[in-house]
C-alpha cells in the first residue's frame, strides 16, 4: 500500500489551519503537510458580514484591559473552561500583532494605536475589523506567508476517515479528486482545522463550498463539548451572508410575499401595530445584536427573528429586505435614543435605506454587487440561518484532544466558546489554537512514537471499508437534503423535546442506512462528506435531546418550547457546567461536568522563567491529562 509518513498532518486550510502551518514551520517543524479541498474553499476565505469583527484585548487609549479581564469576559459567557479562556485571552495580542505584521490591514490612528469598538457580549471596546472580508484578508495574508516558507499543500483532497490506534490518532485517508484515488497519510500529529459543521443545515449562512468534517473525529470517539450551542441569525439566502450591522441599522423595509412574489406587505406591523418607533428601533438593534438570543426573544430585538421565522417556516411565505424605500410612516424622532443618536452621529437621519447604507458603509452595497445582487434595484431574500457552532471537539490548554491523543482540534471545530461569546472571538480563538498546538508539537511531539506496522494495518482496514462504501447505490443528494432539512426543522433556534425524539430515531436510521448502502464511486467526495455529516447530525441531535431532558431550558441562540409553544426559561445553574459527548462505539454518551475555574494570575517571575527554561511549561497536570 502506498502511503506518506509525516510528522504533522494539517487537515483544513482556513485561517486556523494556515496559521498552524506557519507557526509549525517557524518553530522548526518542517515535516508537515496541509490537506485542503481547495485554498479558495471553506468558511474563512468566503464569509464575513457588513463589518466582520476580530475580537482581541483592548489596546487603545486609557481604557484598562488585561488578559485576566478578557478571560473573565469569555468565561462569563457560560459553559466555558476557565483555563482555556485564559489561554485565548493571553494569546490575543500575540496573535493579533502577528496578523498585523503579515499585512492584514487592521486600522490604527496617527499614533499607531489600534482602535476598537463594542461588539455583542462585549463590555469594552475590544472589537476591530478591516471591513466585510476580515477573515478573507487573514487567509490571503497567511497563504502568502506559508507559500513563502514553502509549506507543502495538497489541494483537491477530501478527508475520508481518521486512522486511529488505541487511544491516539495516527493519520488519515483522503480522497484525491484529481486522480480519483484514496491516499494514505500516517502522521505523529493531526491538526484538525476543518471548520464548523457547515453542511448540516438546509438554511445556512456557511458558504456552499464548506461542509465541515467534525463527524470524522466523532466517529472515532473524540470527546466533544457543548454541541447544542449553535448561533442562528438573519442572513441572505441567494448569496449566503449575514445581514448584520449596517444592513439593519439603516432601517430597511421587511417585506413578506407569497412564493410567487404576490401579496407583498410589511409584515412586522402585524406584531408592532401602530408603534412604528419600537418596530424600527428593534430592527436597528438587530445590527449589533445579530445572533438570535433567547433573552431578547419576547421584548427585545430577537422578536424580529421570530417574526421572520413565522413567515417563512409556518406561513410558508418569503421574506425580503427592501432598501429602496423607507418603512411606511418612518419618523426618526420616534426611534429609541440609542438608534436616533447613532444615526444622527452618522449623518444618516434622512434619505432612503440605500442612501443611508451608501453613506455609512458603501462596501456593504458593493459586496452584494460582486455577487450579482443590486440592492438599489432589487429586494434581498432572507431567512433565519445557522451561522456558527459555539460547541465542537474538546481540546485542553494546548488544544490536544483529552481522549484521542495527538489530535489537535483548532478553529471553529474546537468547541471552546460556551453559550454566548463576544462577536469575533472565534477568529481570535482559531489563531490562539494554531499558536498553542504548534508550540506544543515543536516541543513535545517532534519524534515518531507509533508502531508503523500497526498503523498501516489499521490504514488497510480503513481503505477496505471506504472502497466498499464507495461501491454503493444510494442517492447522495437525496440523503443530503434529508439530514439538512431535519437539522433546520428540529435543531435550529426553536426546539421541542417531542419532535427531537422522532428526529433522533430518524437520524440514527439514516446514518445506518448510509453506512450499509454506500454511494457510487463517481460521487466519492460528496459521498465521504455525507457519511461524516450524517454521523455528525446523529450526534448533534442526541446531544440536543439530552440537554433538553436535563432541564437546562432555553439559552444562547436556542429557545426550548413546551407543549403550549411557550419558551421554557433557562436554568442558570447549567452555565457553570459543560455538556460533554462522545461515541463509545454503540451509542452517544453525554454527561455534564463542572467548568474549570479561571486560574489565578499571581505568578512569580523567577519561577515562571525557570519553568519556561526547563520546558516544564509544556508538561500537563493530571487534571489536564
Amino acid at each position: 500500500m502506498k502511503f506518506r509518513k509525516i510528522n504533522t498532518l494539517i487537515i483544513g486550510s482556513g485561517a486556523a489551519g494556515l496559521a498552524a502551518a506557519l507557526q509549525l514551520k517557524q518553530q522548526g517543524v518542517d515535516d508537515i503537510l496541509l490537506l485542503s479541498e481547495g485554498l479558495n474553499n471553506g468558511t474563512s476565505i468566503n464569509t464575513g458580514s457588513d463589518k466582520q469583527t476580530y475580537y482581541k484585548q483592548g489596546i487603545y487609549g486609557k481604557e484598562a484591559d488585561s488578559p485576566e479581564l478578557l478571560a473573565q469576559t469569555l468565561f462569563d459567557g457560560g459553559s466555558v473552561h476557565g483555563d482555556v479562556a485564559l489561554v485565548e485571552a493571553a494569546m490575543s495580542l500575540r496573535c493579533f500583532m502577528n496578523l498585523v505584521n503579515l499585512g492584514v490591514p487592521f486600522p490604527h490612528d496617527g499614533s499607531g494605536q489600534y482602535i476598537g469598538y463594542k461588539t455583542d457580549h462585549d463590555p469594552k471596546r475590544r472589537a476591530t475589523s478591516c471591513g466585510p472580508y476580515t477573515s478573507k484578508e487573514m487567509c490571503l495574508a497567511l497563504i502568502k506567508a506559508v507559500k513563502a516558507l514553502k509549506v507543502e499543500i495538497a489541494e483537491n483532497r477530501t478527508a475520508g476517515e481518521l486512522i486511529t490506534v488505541g487511544e491516539r490518532v495516527a493519520g488519515a485517508v483522503a480522497y484525491n479528486s484529481k486522480t480519483a484515488e484514496l491516499e494514505t497519510f500516517i502522521a505523529e500529529n493531526v491538526v484538525f482545522a476543518t471548520g464548523g459543521p457547515g453542511g448540516l443545515y438546509a438554511q445556512s449562512v456557511y458558504p456552499c463550498g464548506h461542509s465541515g468534517a467534525i463527524g470524522l473525529a466523532l466517529e472515532k470517539g473524540a470527546l466533544a463539548q457543548n454541541l447544542p450551542e449553535s448561533q442562528f441569525g438573519l442572513a441572505s439566502i441567494k448569496f449566503r451572508w449575514n445581514v448584520s450591522g449596517t444592513y439593519m441599522q439603516v432601517l430597511p423595509r421587511f417585506i413578506s410575499t407569497e412564493q410567487d412574489g404576490s401579496d407583498a406587505r410589511e409584515f412586522l406591523r402585524d406584531h408592532f401595530g401602530s408603534d412604528t418607533g419600537k418596530m424600527n428601533s428593534m430592527v436597528f438593534l438587530k445590527g449589533y445584536q445579530w445572533p438570535f438570543d433567547v433573552r431578547k426573544a419576547e421584548e427585545g430585538s430577537s422578536i424580529i427573528d421570530l417574526l421572520v421565522h413565522e413567515e417563512t417556516a409556518v406561513k410558508k411565505r418569503r421574506v425580503f429586505l427592501d432598501f429602496r424605500s423607507n418603512p411606511e410612516d418612518l419618523d426618526f424622532s420616534k426611534l429609541s435614543e440609542e438608534a436616533y443618536t447613532y444615526l444622527e452621529r452618522s449623518g444618516a437621519l434622512s434619505g432612503t435605506p440605500i442612501e443611508r447604507l451608501e453613506k455609512m458603509n458603501p462596501g456593504a452595497i458593493s459586496l452584494y454587487l460582486d455577487h450579482n445582487i443590486d440592492l438599489k434595484k432589487e429586494m434581498l431574500e432572507i431567512a433565519v440561518c445557522a451561522q456558527h457552532n459555539n460547541g465542537g471537539l474538546t481540546g485542553d490548554i494546548w488544544y490536544e484532544s483529552p481522549n484521542l491523543k495527538h489530535l489537535f482540534p483548532i478553529g471553529e471545530v474546537n468547541g471552546s466558546h460556551g453559550v454566548t461569546r463576544p462577536g469575533g472571538s472565534a477568529l481570535n480563538a482559531g489563531q490562539a489554537g494554531a499558536f498553542r498546538c504548534a508550540e506544543y508539537i515543536a516541543n513535545e511531539c517532534k519524534n515518531f512514537t507509533f508502531d508503523e506496522a500497526e498503523v498501516l494495518a489499521e490504514a488497510e482496514k480503513v481503505i477496505a471499508h471506504l472502497e466498499k462504501f464507495l461501491s454503493g447505490t444510494r442517492d447522495v443528494h437525496a440523503d443530503r437534503r434529508e439530514f439538512q432539512q431535519r437539522m433546520t426543522l428540529y435543531a435550529g433556534h426553536l426546539r421541542k423535546e417531542t419532535e427531537l425524539v422522532t428526529a433522533l430515531a430518524e437520524a440514527e436510521k439514516l446514518y445506518n442506512d448510509i453506512e450499509r448502502g454506500g454511494y457510487p464511486a463517481k460521487y466519492a467526495a460528496q459521498a465521504l462528506m455525507n457519511r461524516q455529516l450524517a454521523f455528525a447530525h446523529y450526534g448533534y441531535l442526541s446531544a440536543i435531546l439530552f440537554q433538553l431532558r436535563s432541564g437546562s431550558g432555553s439559552r444562547g441562540s436556542a429557545a426550548v418550547l413546551d407543549e403550549n409553544e411557550k419558551i421554557v426559561p433557562e436554568c442558570s445553574e447549567f452555565r457553570k457546567k459543560i455538556l460533554e459527548s462522545f461515541w463509545n462505539g454503540r451509542i452517544f454518551v453525554h454527561q455534564w461536568v463542572n467548568c474549570r475555574p479561571l486560574p489565578s494570575c499571581d505568578g512569580w517571575f523567577e519561577t515562571v522563567w525557570a519553568d519556561y527554561r526547563t520546558g516544564n511549561v509544556y508538561k500537563k497536570s493530571q487534571e489536564q491529562k
